[in-house]
């Protein structure tokens, strides 16, 4: 049996399960009493009245809530999270080996955590490893969800880290550095023939006096790098957060912007009118935070806190598409559902986040036909929760069972 990108999928998914829960999210509105019939891989039927199948294996989930495999926006898998060992040190001072090894680890309790698909914005150093992950997770070697690749994702010169104190040490970098428009084609080329499904630029970093954040590439460059990679039908996506960062990358096309802090109100208008949806990696903010000693809930909310709640507000009322991603890795693997709690507390309705994490990327992602949703001839990944989400989000991180393709992983 093919997958979705032609690779042999592990056995199983000849089974034929009825599954019975309370309720089923369908990736835009809940149903009560609604059942799933699923085989081969794929959902047969959904609805309240499902004749069962012979030979078919019913699982009751009564007090449960079943919905479309969740899709993860932001994730780096070859991170772990950086109160463990700073992202310098993993960089610098992890191999490439140990850092596929616990990538490896990471896919497994993503997986088990319902993120059957995730979109995986770069390697931070360890080359071209995803696309060997991805490779394997596709042929059942190991367990996983199905990914998106950026690869190495693309800097400017000078732009990035790690850095040294003393500048005559040049050191490895956790990305790929590239310039001018021949420069930047080439490298959007490079990362194409190595196997990346999207490219990923920084639109601007903490490169200007005294580490300000500042815009990288110019707006020829921007166009370049769009033009490049649009022709081989890949999305590109930016790392922005200043104003004229993002403002660059929206007018060059891209997908999505990535974190989008400092946007106003002219970005959010901006990116509504051209149709660019905003990653915010609320999750990835506050846990920085905390590893600079902040304690949510006994100390005063650190500025940027506030500033991230109110621009992720004004960007929601502005009506800009919010893309699910929590940018795990700078957290740990497995607690992806974390973001949706954020995005709750934020100011968006569970049943905005429930489709946020499914048909939305789905959508955003090229895979709206086949993925995100609970519906016949959709594939048949599938997680099912204790509680009911749409009322109590926290109910996302408790997984009770979870099928990729048809296979049941937990």
């Amino acid at each position: 049996m093919l997958g979705l990108h032609g690779i042999a999928q592990p056995s199983g998914q000849d089974k034929v399960w009825l599954l019975k829960p309370d309720r089923v999210f369908d990736g835009v509105e809940m149903h009560e009493g609604w059942m799933v019939l699923i085989g081969n891989g794929r959902i047969i039927e959904a609805g309240p009245a499902i004749v069962q199948p012979k030979g078919a294996t019913v699982v009751e989930l009564k007090g449960h809530t079943l919905l479309p495999g969740l899709i993860e926006g932001h994730s780096h898998l070859f991170l772990h999270p950086y109160n463990e060992v700073s992202w310098n040190d993993q960089v610098l001072l992890e191999s490439r080996a140990e850092r596929t090894a616990r990538a490896v680890v990471h896919a497994r309790k993503t997986l088990e955590a319902g993120f059957t698909t995730v979109r995986d914005l770069g390697t931070e150093g360890a080359e071209y490893d995803d696309v060997g992950l991805k490779l394997a997770i596709g042929k059942g070697v190991i367990p996983g969800p199905r990914m998106l690749v950026a690869t190495k994702a693309i800097v400017a010169t000078g732009s990035y880290g790690p850095k040294d104190v003393n500048p005559d040490h040049d050191l490895p970098k956790g990305a790929a550095e590239a310039d001018g428009v021949e420069g930047l084609v080439r490298e959007v080329r490079t990362q194409i023939g190595k196997g990346a499904d999207l490219i990923k630029i920084y639109a601007d970093y903490r490169w200007g006096l005294n580490g300000k954040a500042e815009p990288t590439f110019t707006e020829e460059e921007w166009k370049a790098i769009v033009a490049t990679a649009s022709s081989s039908g890949r999305q590109v996506v930016a790392h922005a957060s200043t104003p004229e960062g993002m403002n660059r990358a929206i007018m060059a096309g891209v997908a999505t912007i990535e974190h989008g802090d400092g946007g106003t109100a002219e970005t959010w208008k901006l990116m509504k009118e051209r149709s660019v949806a905003l990653c915010p990696t609320l999750m990835a903010g506050e846990a920085i935070a905390s590893y600079r000693g902040w304690r949510k809930g006994q100390d005063a909310e650190p500025e940027r806190i506030t500033a991230k709640k109110k621009s992720f507000r004004e960007a929601l009322e502005t009506g800009v598409t919010i893309s699910f991603g929590g940018d795990v890795g700078v957290f740990a693997h497995g607690e992806n559902a974390k973001e949706m709690e954020l995005m709750v507390e934020y100011g968006m309705r569970p049943l905005q986040v429930l489709q946020s994490a499914t048909s939305v990327n789905a959508a955003l992602f090229g895979w709206g036909d086949q993925l995100g949703r609970v519906k016949p001839g959709f594939l048949a990944d599938l997680v099912a929760v204790e509680g009911d989400p749409s009322k109590e989000i926290k109910a996302m991180s408790r997984v009770k069972m979870v099928w990729k393709e048809g296979v049941k992983v937990r």
